[in-house]
């Protein structure tokens, strides 16, 4: 049996990461992750979505995955296992609360016989289903193997066994004032059903309801319902001895490798459910083609997924971007007014390529992006006054910081560095840091208001937010590939409050 897992193509690409990497805010990645997992806490899906992959084929491994669960029978094989298998944690969890010796044992068989049937069901359905991923395909011969087994054949035996002979078991309990006693059922006739035919004719009209509502206790048992119950094994001692020897054999019946499963599944079906929102909102998602050294580049109708999410909760629209990089291009120079998307342009630029180096579809309608090693990220904060260092210090400390952990195959976001100094030293530190970034060769988005970094060599490329032109108040929220031009910004507000050369004159004359 090859089969290791439904989310890494071998066990050598596990990783057990308990905390978000260092990006995850600045990027909104928190918003869409906890959105995502919301309602599977039980599974624990964070660090999943904390380890992103960093080799092709294993991307493709779980592209794979996604796409036979956009079948709807094999996606229906799978809800149904899960919803089976959380009744069964469910029993599980009710079982450790249980005090009785008798009745944790027949919660284990009821428990072990809902799991038996969800896995036997879960082969049968996914045998009808038109699966092709290496990872479902190999844990479906997983699941084959395992249920013609010896021991899972035995199990279902003693299972059904086991029953048959507990429904056999009738008793009858006699209540004399405080006393109980147990005793075989000996044929006695039940006339209820007589005695309610007999009153019928006296009925007249509906009479008050007089039945006293007892509490729900649950699946608890009081003493004296385990007292008879103790009794009830003495009356009938083979039956009980064969649910002992149930519990002494198949205590712990979950197959391991199952469990496992159940819980790596839950992150297709999350992100998947989590997808369909934004699809039916009009919205689209792609495979993206992924690569570790083509740094080629594109993406079009792409969307800030946090953002949208915020947009389609209140009804407003969603603005889709496209980029593409091309040859030597490497870096996005990010321009233009204040509140024009530059920053969501940035942010999406970022979870795009997380997104995809989780193996997820990503927003758009045709992508190809670049598999990296990190991606550093670097947005403006508040002023810390507990570390004792200027806005200015704290910004050059957390970007050196940044430079000497990039590599060629990193991913470097800045938005909006050195505001805090006068334009002239903020020019000199960005082009400082944009000529590291270009010496090392990696993919960067650079969002500045300085319009000078956008064309420093070949490797940068303008990307402007725009405004309507007949009123360059209202933003289109659009970014487009252009030459950056802070004064074309200027002359249409001039412009629109008739402050040109020629409107001042004729003002004037007036």
């Amino acid at each position: 049996m090859t089969f290791h897992s439904v989310l890494y193509k071998n066990s050598q690409g596990r990783k057990k990461v308990s905390v978000p990497p260092a990006c995850f805010t600045d990027l909104n990645l928190d918003q869409i992750i906890n959105a995502i997992t919301a309602g599977r806490q039980d599974y624990f899906l964070e660090p999943f979505f904390y380890s992103p992959l960093q080799d092709e084929d294993a991307v493709r491994y779980r592209h794979e995955v996604m796409q036979d669960l956009e079948s709807q029978p094999a996606l229906d094989a799978i809800r149904s296992f899960t919803q089976e298998m959380e009744v069964v944690r469910r029993y599980q969890s009710m079982i450790e609360k249980l005090a009785y010796p008798y009745h944790i044992k027949g919660w284990i068989l009821e428990t072990a016989d809902v799991y038996s049937q969800a896995v036997v069901k879960l082969v049968q359905d996914l045998s009808q289903s038109n699966i092709r991923s290496r990872a479902l395909v190999s844990f479906h011969e997983y699941l084959a193997i395992y249920t013609a087994s010896d021991d899972f054949q035995r199990l279902r035996q003693d299972i059904q066994q086991v029953k048959s002979a507990l429904a056999s078991v009738t008793y009858c309990v006699v209540i004399d004032g405080l006393t109980v006693k147990v005793r075989k059922f000996e044929g006695e006739i039940d006339y209820s059903a007589d005695v309610v035919e007999a009153f019928e004719r006296f009925k007249q009209g509906s009479p008050k309801d007089y039945l006293v509502k007892l509490p729900d206790k649950g699946t608890g048992m009081s003493h004296v319902e385990a007292k008879i119950l103790a009794f009830v094994a003495r009356l009938y001692p083979e039956v009980f001895s064969c649910l002992d020897r149930f519990y002494e054999q198949h205590g712990q019946f979950i197959d391991g490798t199952i469990q496992v499963f159940d819980q790596e599944v839950q992150f297709y079906l999350a992100y998947l459910e989590h997808m369909k929102k934004f699809e039916r909102a009009g919205l689209q998602f792609c495979y993206p083609q992924m690569s570790t050294e083509d740094k080629n580049i594109y993406n079009y109708d792409g969307f800030d997924l946090a953002l949208a999410a915020n947009c389609i909760r209140e009804n407003n629209p969603i603005v889709c971007n496209d980029f593409h990089l091309e040859g030597a291009e490497r870096i996005f120079v990010v321009s233009g007014p204040n509140q024009g998307g530059k920053t969501t342009f940035a942010r999406t630029f970022g979870q795009l390529h997380y997104l995809a180096s989780l193996g997820c579809p990503v927003p758009g309608t045709n992508a190809r992006l670049f598999l990296p090693d990190n991606i550093l990220t670097h947005f403006e904060v508040e002023e810390n006054i507990k570390n004792l260092r200027g806005k200015l210090q704290d910004d050059l400390i957390r970007i050196r910081d940044i430079v000497d952990r990039a590599s060629p195959n990193s991913i470097v976001i800045i938005n909006e560095i050195f505001s805090s100094t006068t334009l002239k030293d903020g020019e000199f530190l960005s082009r400082k840091i944009m000529e590291r970034i270009i010496s090392l060769d990696l993919l960067c988005v650079f969002v500045t208001f300085l319009d000078e970094l956008s064309s420093l060599n070949e490797k940068t490329v303008s990307m402007v937010s725009t405004v309507v032109p007949e009123n360059p108040a209202l933003r289109t929220f659009k970014i487009v590939r252009q030459p950056a031009d802070g004064l074309a910004y200027a002359q249409s507000i001039v412009k629109k409050y008739r402050l040109t050369y020629e409107d001042l004159k004729e003002r004037i004359k007036a």
